[in-house]
């Protein structure tokens, strides 16, 4: 009797111990597996930035050999006669005459710049109307909605001074009644009492972007940098790097004309497509997966370099043409890398702004591209960028945009905001571990949707920072970070500025990136078996 009643307690124990494990390890799947990584739970990710998607910013050299590098798209500029000592001016921002008649510069008072060629531009008013001049002898107007040959003007430099003049060789002057005419007489020199000289002052010269890159250089030679760059920036090496450092997922931005990639719209160059199916090739070797990541959509979502942006207007959300091409981009996209064994998911626009992209228009997008990808795969991923600046990302929870495999990609910098400004190292790391921990535990559990801080990076506002201050600010991000249900990319894996290159991070120490959460918690759960183990054969025995 004794026997078979310890018998009967030997097979509770280990139905006991077997249910046990068998819940700690379905706890561990339900909670912490992201479909589709190999062994990690969930993504521990590096994003490719500055390699398709061109970010002056992460490589200025790139731009070092346009000729007239200062005045390319986008650039701001302020023109005020030499003669006069007046600005000139779109009065009501556009729309109507040019007055040369203003003391001081401001909105109206400034012009962006359409690069044509090196020495040829067209002038936008800050309403969007270009300048515009019928002929020699007639008055210029800030009235052409679209620019054309008589919105075209031919730029003589000398330093900050210049001529313009219209294709025919009329120069413009400021005249004696403080207007902006095509008829000055003959050539015109560069004295301080030359009607047809303007000072040039530049405003702005912020955006430099594929765009910037493409129509600055011209096709031939903008082919010839950007070849050496998508195959020198990012190679097989750097796969390998990120493989040995145990980084699972790579997130590759990319411009909408990669669909056209055989013939792409002026003025962007072929290539990236190659370039993306070397990644995913490479990724494949390693173990690694993909994000593809729709970085720049038609007409820009946010007027800003990294979205291709000409000007910095913001063209997207206003045209039912560029949503729709934005959404065959994405078609085009998942039909090539769908079954593709490297694709984790496919991101549908990256930061859009809450300033000119209503949220309506949004969720109707991210709703159809849903759809979309879904055609080609039922289990790739599919993730939606919340919108940069003043919007809530629990508005992306409430949109009822798909039934599963649906992320939220958040972007937590400690940067870009006039609120970090003065905070020292301490006041930083405070806001992680309460601001930023609060915020991914809500979230986490919200509406089924999986959250994504798609890109972070150890770097602040703080001034001369110590070695252990960024070490310890890489890892509060890092400890709060790893809760998100679907896992973090870095921001970037090489650029020019050192804090924000994930490779020299590792490689100096200034970033400790530690165990996967994925292989915290197994560790954790063969630790608790092997006690639960103990026990059992403490009992039997």
């Amino acid at each position: 009797m004794l026997l078979k009643a310890a018998l009967s307690m030997d097979r509770a124990m280990s139905r006991w111990v077997g249910a046990f494990l068998l819940s700690c390890w379905l706890v561990f799947r339900t909670a912490f597996c992201v479909e589709g990584l190999h062994r990690d739970a969930k993504v521990r990710g590096v994003n490719l930035g500055g390699w398709l998607v061109i970010e002056g910013w992460i490589k200025p050299s790139l731009f070092d050999g346009i000729p007239n590098g200062d005045m390319l798209d986008g650039t701001q500029v302020q023109l005020k006669s030499v003669n006069l000592q007046k600005y000139v001016c779109a009065e009501n921002g556009g729309g109507t005459t040019i007055s040369v008649n203003r003391d001081a510069a401001s909105l109206w008072e400034t012009f962006t710049l359409w690069r044509v060629s090196e020495f040829t531009f067209q002038f936008r008013s800050s309403s969007g109307q270009f300048l515009t001049c019928e002929g020699e002898g007639c008055s210029v107007f800030a009235t052409a909605k679209t620019p054309s040959a008589t919105e075209t003007f031919y730029i003589e430099r000398n330093d900050s001074k210049i001529h313009i003049k219209l294709s025919t060789g009329a120069y413009l002057q400021a005249t004696t009644a403080n207007q902006l005419t095509a008829d000055y007489p003959g050539e015109p020199g560069w004295d301080d009492d030359n009607a047809a000289t303007f000072l040039m002052t530049i405003v702005a010269n912020n955006l430099h972007g594929d765009y910037q890159l493409a129509n600055g250089y011209g096709h031939s030679k903008a082919k010839e940098v950007l070849q050496k760059h998508r195959s020198t920036f990012i190679t097989i090496e750097d796969f390998s790097f990120l493989y040995r450092h145990r980084i699972n997922t790579v997130r590759i931005p990319v411009g909408w004309w990669i669909a056209f990639d055989h013939n792409p719209p002026a003025p962007f160059i072929e290539g990236s497509l190659e370039a993306l199916d070397n990644a995913f090739t490479w990724a494949t070797s390693y173990n690694i997966k993909c994000i593809i990541d729709l970085h720049a959509a038609p007409g820009s979502q946010n007027g800003m370099e990294h979205s291709a942006s000409r000007d910095g207007t913001t063209g997207w959300p206003t045209s039912p043409d560029y949503i729709s091409k934005t959404l065959d981009v994405i078609d085009f996209l998942a039909k090539r890398y769908a079954k593709h064994p490297a694709l984790l998911g496919i991101e549908l626009l990256n930061e859009p702004s809450a300033a000119s992209v209503p949220l309506d228009i949004l969720v109707s997008y991210y709703r159809q591209g849903y759809e979309v990808v879904r055609k080609y795969s039922s289990s790739a991923y599919v993730i939606m960028c919340q919108r940069i600046g003043n919007a809530d990302p629990l508005e992306l929870y409430q949109a009822n945009i798909g039934s599963h495999n649906i992320v939220v990609d958040l972007h937590y910098y400690n940067l870009f905001d006039t609120f970090f400004v003065n905070m020292s190292s301490v006041d930083n790391i405070q806001f992680i571990y309460q601001s930023r921990e609060a915020q991914l535990k809500a979230l986490n559990g919200s509406n089924g949707l999986l959250v994504f801080i798609g890109e972070w990076v150890n770097e602040w506002n703080v001034t001369s920072g110590s070695q252990a201050e960024y070490q310890d600010f890489g890892k509060a991000q890092l400890e709060v970070y790893n809760a998100a249900s679907f896992g973090w990319a870095y921001w970037t894996l090489k650029n020019d500025r050192q804090h924000w290159d994930f490779e020299w991070n590792i490689r100096n120490n200034y970033l400790q990136l530690g165990e996967s959460p994925g292989r915290q918690f197994a560790s954790q759960l063969v630790i608790l078996a092997s006690a639960v183990a103990c026990l059992f054969l403490h009992n039997t025995l």
